[in-house]
């Protein structure tokens, strides 16, 4: 049996699997969510995942990566800590921590965690030197070689360009496969990172302008600048597809990607843009008062971002745990 029947049959036995044993709340939703992104698949629909949360922390990648790979997934919206986790796991994997019995720690647990050269993210401590200062030093180089140059990119661009480089080749310490960003980078779609200056790149990028490392904060293109080229990928796509919406969490990564849409029928009024053709979001933010994250689909009819017969789905879950079941459903198709 050859590699891709081998995975088919795979993802086919975990399709079948949710199929026969997720028949109610939550876990129903998760086969209706499914089904739909495979529908709007094969129309030759696209789909915009917009991603909060720890999730290359939490090795998403494995799943995600072949998404991508396999077309399911057109552009990501993602903060700045998940691009860069992702290429942290890449070359420090067996560097990595994992600590199951977080809950237990005290602050004195905390500590010596912190002094032995380990940032903590759950049940996962990720190594300051192998992992974040080994990509710093890399990076620093290509926004010094774009200041000299007089030259400005997206903060995926320059991720791309090391991967491009081959500089990283000879640190890979885990499957280079279960990359979700090589993943991006092979098949150049963008990534854009709202906010990325919340992020450990990010404090590097302040850390080295104030040291003079590098002599502007202008390197990195904004998020102003993101959201105008994500107008453009909007335009482009949604004329010749219908675009649908898959969000993992809440916050910075979904609102500003989805408010593409209402920022070009509202603001630039072009009244014909098309709304999102689907709507997903795996979150266990429940509704409440003015939460974002908690907020229900409907509530996104009145900003012009969904229409009321949308497909529109919540799944009140663990994305860690729900995202790389939807994913190996959709890869393995409808019946």
């Amino acid at each position: 049996m050859g590699s891709n029947q081998t995975e088919n049959t795979r993802e086919a036995v975990i399709r079948d699997f949710i199929k026969t044993n997720f028949k109610h709340f939550n876990a129903a939703v998760v086969v209706d969510a499914a089904e739909a992104w495979c529908e709007l698949s094969d129309r030759g629909g696209k789909m915009f995942l917009a991603m909060a949360g720890a999730m290359s922390t939490g090795e998403l990648g494995i799943s995600l990566a072949e998404m991508i790979r396999q077309d399911k997934i057109h552009a990501i919206s993602t903060t700045g800590a998940n691009i860069e986790e992702d290429i942290f796991n890449l070359v420090a994997h067996s560097y990595y921590k994992r600590v199951p019995g977080y809950r237990y720690f005290t602050a004195e647990d905390e500590r010596q965690l912190r002094d032995h050269g380990y940032n903590r993210v759950t049940d996962t401590c990720i190594p300051e030197e192998e992992a974040m200062r080994r990509i710093e030093r890399k990076i620093l180089k290509l926004w010094q070689k774009a200041e000299k140059a007089g030259e400005r990119y997206f903060h995926y661009e320059f991720f791309y360009e090391l991967i491009r480089s081959g500089e990283l080749e000879e640190l890979y310490d885990t499957d280079p496969r279960n990359s979700w960003v090589l993943a991006a980078c092979e098949k150049n779609i963008p990534i854009f990172t709202p906010g990325m200056e919340d992020s450990t790149i990010g404090n590097f990028y302040v850390a080295n302008a104030l040291r003079g490392n590098v002599d502007s904060f202008h390197i990195i293109r904004n998020g102003m600048e993101q959201m105008a080229h994500l107008i453009d990928w909007y335009r482009q796509n949604s004329s010749e597809s219908h675009v649908g919406f898959f969000q993992i969490g809440g916050g910075i990564a979904g609102d500003f990607s989805i408010c593409v849409v209402p920022l070009l029928i509202q603001d630039l009024r072009e009244k014909e843009t098309p709304l999102w053709s689907y709507f997903a979001q795996v979150s266990d933010s429940t509704t409440s008062y003015g939460s974002y994250s908690g907020a229900v689909p409907n509530e996104k009819i009145t900003w012009f971002k969904l229409d009321e017969n949308t497909p529109k789905f919540v799944i009140e879950s663990d994305a860690t745990i729900v995202a790389p079941l939807i994913f190996n459903y959709v890869l393995a198709g409808k019946e």
